[in-house]
């Protein structure tokens, strides 16, 4: 039993993803409305956030027997392949130009600092990022810990691409104000800054969902909160064996449970269908459980298949 990742989705990542396409649009109009090339490179960067975050989200139906095929290597993300490269693609050429520009400004001797507009755009830019960040990390410490450490690395990464915007929108606008012609030149090199950061983001967005990485399995405590949430179903016995594996934000179980050895194989099947729909259920991260159904052997409350008939001496007098 599997939850579908595309029907099902945690309404905070949406919310980002969201929330990272429109600041694409409004740093992007207002860097070129207002010659900011530190600002047109950040909106490139907050484009490769939501990129990132929408290839993690959405999975192509054709692909899922050729994921399937690669269980040994299975990626640590849950990238899809084809939009990743598609994003990516279009990441690298921004980036190149990007950096172009920046670069050809260097060599010019008069340099027209960005406006005002522009150096209000970043400081609301980085206020609504803050706010979708404290907001999804809430909503991830209903998960699981490691989840919002992740979500915490993402934006500090971020954070690097509009603190060199800042600096470079603001240095220039300082520039003109003292009549520091250098100054001026911070705004294109925030701009190649950041450009070395859009290019390094979609070879890493290429890398691990190509490539990929093996799975990193869960801890000791969140495999132990699984095995407690299988032995509450009725007609579990023991739970003999589970793994639990981690997939980027979601988690597969696989576990053997143990039943009574003399009920039907229909009513076996049944405890290992109602093991895991309160797996999914109890645990949102959970996406896929696999449960190996195995007759209990100890002998007592039950007594075995491998027991003879002789066994079982009379117990009244002759």
């Amino acid at each position: 039993m599997t939850r579908e990742q595309t029907a099902i989705s945690d309404p905070a990542t949406w919310l980002s993803i969201v929330n990272h396409a429109a600041l694409t649009v409004f740093k992007g109009a207002v860097g070129l409305l207002f010659d900011s090339r530190a600002l047109l490179a950040d909106a490139l960067y907050s484009a490769s956030d939501a990129a990132a975050e929408l290839a993690e989200k959405v999975q192509l139906p054709g692909l899922k027997k050729w994921r399937s095929s690669l269980q040994s290597y299975s990626r640590k993300g849950t990238m899809e392949p084809l939009l990743a490269v598609f994003f990516s693609v279009f990441l690298l050429m921004g980036g190149l130009q990007l950096m172009i520009v920046s670069i050809k400004a260097f060599t010019h001797n008069d340099i027209d600092p960005p406006e005002f507009a522009a150096g209000v755009a970043i400081v609301i830019s980085i206020a609504l990022k803050e706010a979708v960040f404290q907001f999804r990390l809430r909503q991830s410490r209903k998960w699981r810990s490691d989840y919002s450490h992740s979500l915490v690395e993402m934006h500090r990464q971020s954070l690097y691409s509009s603190i060199a915007a800042l600096i470079g929108v603001f240095g220039a606008m300082t520039g003109e104000a003292w009549d520091v012609p250098m100054m001026l030149y911070l705004d294109p090199a925030a701009a190649l800054f950041i450009s070395v950061l859009v290019l390094w983001r979609a070879y890493r967005l290429v890398k691990e969902s190509v490539y990929g990485s093996l799975v990193a399995d869960i801890h000791e405590e969140d495999a132990t909160s699984f095995i407690e949430t299988v032995q509450r179903v009725h007609g579990v016995i023991a739970v003999d064996d589970l793994k639990a594996q981690e997939y980027g934000h979601y988690v597969t179980v696989v576990a053997k449970i143990s039943v009574n050895p003399r009920i039907t194989v229909m009513e076996a099947n049944d405890i290992a269908n109602r093991a895991k729909t309160l797996l999914l259920h109890r645990f949102s991260h959970v996406t896929d459980v696999r449960i190996q159904v195995a007759p209990y052997e100890a002998g007592y409350p039950y007594k075995t298949n491998n027991e003879v008939s002789d066994n079982d001496m009379r117990n009244l007098l002759q």
